[in-house]
């Protein structure tokens, strides 16, 4: 695809030609998950129809053809964000699987008694809860970096705490419950110098821009597919291979091992060390689908049109009396997280719903920063992807105004 034609990009997505109780779909909830383009649902029938079969294992055509397709799809994630080889693709069931391999594999092999793990306060429940429990359980100090009201972190609190008994250091690149953009690179360089490892989130940075892990130089990157216009259930963690060779195998089964006997048992080599079981094949062969879907589409026009879309939304909720937006002039990418002033958010979206708008209500798995902006039930969260329009932000602050005044 040459050109950036928004009509031909949205045929492309059958589930948006729906209506939604008597109106027109207009999903602005990407945040919480992408829709599916029709070249990823094809791919996903086509497999079951045609190759199912288990990988690695089988001495026939499906099986190798299965694998085939499987390995494939490693390689492309490891150009789509410039990883140095193919094995330091592991594949997971989404972000928070990523995460749970790290805070549970690789912690415990670089922290002692008394060490510190570095988190901040908008982080996403799956960043923040399991570090937390991690170090109860292993005596380390958990520390949040808080970030300003503003959504922006605190670069000063960071460099404060940076010292050498910080062992890990777990920052979102987007935030999902404001859309602000995290200074990774600065934070990355800033704990390496002391020796920390670094672990990003990036959940909500790959659908939106480009990530070079390379460049980044974060020791871990977790993503999800369901978030990248791929199927539910399948996910990504990059690791550096010595990191990934320091890590214990996190969970035991088939194709993880290399030899087995009564005695003792030897383990696979990287990746497949760290992907026990039957995994999500057709998922993984869906996600190559999505990214080979992405990279056909013009990426600076992509970026324009995205851009060009939060800067109606921003523009939209700045000149509407009696809604409070958050994080509304710092960098942000795809999220309009704000509240109608009075108004309890739940009822806000039931509203919305009723005229076909989907958006987002609540925490946000993002209790700590909701407590600091003193919002009790919540923020609602509208979420942009390449494939919403103009009229759909339109549409969206025409239900407000409808919501204000019936539920004002």
């Amino acid at each position: 695809m040459t050109t950036f034609n928004i009509n031909q990009i949205r045929d492309d997505f059958p589930i948006l030609h729906q209506q939604v109780n008597g109106h027109p779909l207009v999903y602005l909830d990407n945040a919480a998950t992408t829709q599916k383009p029709q070249t990823v649902i094809d791919t996903l029938v086509h497999y079951y129809q045609h190759d199912n079969a288990n990988v690695h294992r089988g001495a026939h055509a499906l099986a190798d053809r299965a694998t085939r397709q499987f390995e494939s799809a490693r390689q492309t994630v490891q150009q789509f964000i410039n990883a140095r080889e193919s094995a330091e693709i592991i594949w997971s069931k989404g972000t928070t699987e990523s995460i749970n391999m790290v805070a549970h594999s690789f912690l415990p092999t670089v922290a002692k008694t008394g060490d510190k793990v570095i988190v901040s306060s908008i982080e996403h429940h799956a960043n923040f809860v399991l570090w937390q429990q991690q170090c109860l359980k292993l005596g380390l100090e958990f520390v949040v970096i808080p970030v300003h009201d503003n959504g922006e972190f605190d670069v000063p609190a960071f460099e404060a705490q940076l010292d050498d008994r910080v062992a890990m250091v777990a920052v979102t690149h987007v935030s999902n419950s404001l859309g602000t953009v995290n200074p990774v690179k600065s934070i990355i360089d800033k704990a390496h110098a002391v020796g920390a490892s670094v672990l990003i989130d990036g959940a909500q940075a790959v659908a939106h821009f480009d990530v070079d892990v390379q460049a980044l130089d974060c020791d871990f990157y977790a993503f999800s597919g369901h978030k990248l216009f791929a199927p539910t259930g399948v996910g990504v963690l990059y690791g550096k291979r010595q990191c990934l060779e320091r890590m214990d195998v996190y969970q035991m089964g088939g194709e993880m091992i290399a030899d087995v006997s009564i005695e003792r048992t030897t383990f696979n080599t990287l990746p497949y060390k760290f992907e026990a079981g039957t995994p999500n094949i057709a998922g993984v062969i869906g996600l190559k689908a999505a990214i080979d879907y992405l990279q056909s589409i013009d990426k600076a026009a992509r970026h324009d049109h995205e851009a060009r879309l939060m800067q109606h939304l921003s523009d939209k909720a700045k000149a509407m009396d009696g809604l409070t937006p958050f994080a509304i002039d710092s960098e942000r990418v795809s999220v309009l997280s704000f509240i109608l002033d009075g108004i309890h958010c739940h009822d806000v979206a039931v509203l919305l719903d009723q005229q076909g708008i989907a958006i987002r209500t609540g925490h946000h798995c993002a209790m700590p920063i909701m407590k600091q902006l003193e919002l009790p039930s919540g923020t609602l969260r509208a979420s942009i992807a390449f494939y919403n329009t103009v009229e759909n932000i339109n549409q969206l602050f025409i239900a407000l105004e409808k919501a204000k005044m019936f539920l004002g």
